[in-house]
């Protein structure tokens, strides 16, 4: 009996982490928040690229003021995700004015938690967040924790939603973290 219960609430959450990876809700926001992912000697990696790409949509758009950029080093020394998303914003013609940074975060939890914060100094409380779908719905889980409304805005060229078998993965990943999350493991 136990069992069927966990799988059924296991199944539930990746229903909503599903249902959520598909559903474009970008609208007026504070900032856009675009979530780092691989980069490869100061190149974003496709999946990266994707995200930033769709970043640069919404603030052509005017949804927002402010981008901001996250992600660590990742073991690479000289780059940043983070940076190496703001350089390749800036490339595309985004004002470097415009985009913050947050380098040091390494998870997406460390990385909600900063974004947070720096609303919070800006007394600001609404971002878009732009990732693949499959991540959307933890991200917003996190922000809410820290009374952030977040308006979800899945990459539409994602490489991994774009792949069956990628998607399913990932989003089964999730499944796990999120079900950690609600059993109150932080990270």
């Amino acid at each position: 009996m136990v069992l069927l219960a966990i799988a059924g609430a296991e199944r539930a959450i990746y229903q909503a982490i599903r249902e959520q990876a598909t559903r474009e809700e970008a609208r007026l926001a504070d900032a856009i928040v675009v979530f780092g992912a691989a980069e490869y000697n100061g190149t974003p990696s496709p999946v990266f690229q994707s995200r930033l790409d769709h970043g640069f949509d919404l603030e052509e758009r005017g949804l927002a003021s402010t981008l901001i950029t996250t992600g660590g080093r990742g073991g690479d020394p000289r780059f940043s995700e983070a940076g190496v998303g703001r350089d390749y914003l800036v490339q595309k013609g985004v004002a470097e004015r415009k985009i913050i940074t947050d380098p040091q975060s390494q998870t997406t939890y460390e990385s909600v938690q900063a974004v947070a914060r720096l609303l919070k100094l800006r007394r600001q409380s609404t971002c878009i967040a732009v990732s693949d779908g499959f991540h959307l719905y933890r991200i917003k889980l996190l922000f809410r924790s820290q009374g952030i409304t977040t308006y979800a805005s899945p990459a539409p060229d994602s490489p991994i939603e774009a792949d069956p078998s990628e998607r399913t993965l990932h989003s089964l990943r999730e499944t796990a973290v999120v079900s950690l999350w609600y059993l109150g493991i932080r990270r």
